[in-house]
């Protein structure tokens, strides 16, 4: 079955616009308590986490309808991380998990993301499930067997408390001053406490949600508000997370923003050298730089790239038994701690490098020199299909011709908005913007 809800991380869309509305999430928490209650036994769980959007009332009430309709149980953990749904699914013995937010994208948008009882993302298959029963005739349950829903008030504090056990025993942060920038989204009490807690002087920005203002200049996507931050408090180090707390960007002692793929390669190293580095590779996506692929390929190790998409990362770990993965755009997927990408433990298992070295963010961020890499979006309209237009597919054929085998082209459709993105990386600059720009303008002309 082809998906039209799902995307590369649920359903996603501009509130109160289809399919993001009250009606919509109705149907999808039925269609998914159904799913999930095929054996016709009471007693389902499902846990509902959230971010700080003011629609997140509007989806969540409508979910916990859906649900309770087809019988399941409903605990309401209010705002937490993403992260923390996957490890609260598991813990609570949940059947289901839900997140409702739309990560780093702009307060008007939201999404609804799935988890097994496992605490994993939904397989591909188990979506268009839950798809192809939203589409027809949703059974309700009888009424004696109607779910009910409570709110669950210890669910952050479930999670603060986990998240500080995965920092090494006996290790602390006296001493080191960090600046966290939760992005006025769910995180915005949890990881500031937990820095606390484990003994930093803590800087908080982006901690004041107000519903409409969540990566609204913060988070990592907006990573400059927390560099001048780290400056102004000439604090050691600089934590941004985005809207869910699922992706994490790194500012060092002197104000330079690191990518995830500049910490995955310090993890990498790191567990290699302590023989805790599974299968002797990393899963990164296809948008990782190539400077990525050659420093790991320096010690000996592999890269194993994916479609873009954590989602994606964690299933081929999952295949390959690997316990370290990510994408260069912050996601950091530690399976020996968490499910999904974990801001907030990423920026730990930094900080444990930190206090286990002795050496400053840094000398410790900067672990490669990147290819040149260059990245333009062009949006288009829902529809449309730019990258069938033979002018298209020849500028993309001219530019990988350019190259020549000295770097990359990779074009493709965002999973979340209707964005090509046109990726390019190539050692000559000069003619990294020469092909970029060619086949940017070939897309402006199709769209």
């Amino acid at each position: 079955m082809t998906r039209k809800l799902f995307g590369t991380d649920g359903v996603r869309g501009r509130a109160n616009t289809d399919p993001m509305t009250a009606e919509m999430a109705l149907r999808l928490g039925a269609a998914a308590g159904r799913y999930f209650r095929r054996d016709g036994r009471n007693g389902h769980r499902v846990v509902i986490g959230k971010d700080t959007r003011l629609s997140g009332y509007m989806l969540e009430n409508a979910l916990t309808a859906g649900l309770t309709s087809t019988g399941m149980n409903v605990l309401l953990l209010g705002p937490v991380p993403t992260p923390a749904v996957g490890f609260l699914t598991r813990s609570m013995r949940a059947d289901l998990g839900i997140m409702i937010s739309a990560s780093h994208n702009p307060a008007d948008d939201n999404g609804i993301k799935f988890f097994g009882p496992d605490g994993f993302k939904l397989s591909d298959e188990a979506e268009a499930e839950i798809e192809r029963i939203v589409s027809g005739q949703i059974r309700p349950a009888e009424p004696a067997n109607i779910g009910r829903a409570k709110r669950i008030e210890d669910g952050r504090g479930r999670y603060v408390e986990y998240a500080k056990t995965t920092f090494p025993a006996g290790q602390r942060l006296d001493g080191l001053k960090v600046v966290i920038d939760c992005a006025n989204g769910a995180a915005y009490r949890a990881a500031p406490d937990v820095l606390y807690e484990l003994g930093a002087e803590v800087v908080r920005i982006g901690v004041d949600p107000d519903g409409r203002n969540i990566n609204d200049g913060v988070g990592s996507t907006h990573p400059e508000a927390a560099a001048q931050a780290v400056l102004d408090h000439r604090a050691d180090l600089g934590i941004c997370l985005d809207g869910d707390a699922d992706r994490i960007m790194l500012i060092d002692d002197k104000g330079r923003v690191a990518d995830g793929d500049q910490l995955m390669a310090l993890l990498a190293a790191r567990w290699a050298e302590q023989d805790r580095l599974k299968g002797g590779a990393l899963v990164a996506t296809v948008m990782s730089n190539l400077g990525l692929e050659r420093f790991l390929q320096g010690r000996g190790l592999r890269l194993e790239r994916t479609k873009v998409g954590d989602r994606y990362v964690v299933e081929r770990m999952r295949e390959g038994g690997f316990n370290l993965g990510g994408e260069q755009s912050g996601h950091i997927v530690m399976t020996d701690y968490a499910t999904t990408g974990d801001g907030l433990i990423a920026g730990l298992q930094f900080l444990a490098a930190m206090a286990d070295t002795g050496r400053s963010a840094s000398e410790l961020v900067h672990q490669f020199d990147p290819v040149p890499q260059l990245l333009q979006n062009v949006r288009y309209a829902a529809g449309a299909d730019p990258l069938a237009v033979g002018a298209v597919q020849k500028a993309i054929a001219d530019g990988e011709s350019l190259l020549n085998g000295t770097g990359r082209v990779l074009i493709r459709k965002s999973g979340t908005e209707p964005l090509i993105r046109v990726m390019a990386e190539a050692e000559d600059e000069t003619v990294l913007r020469e092909v970029v720009e060619s086949i940017v303008s070939a897309v402006q002309d199709a769209v």
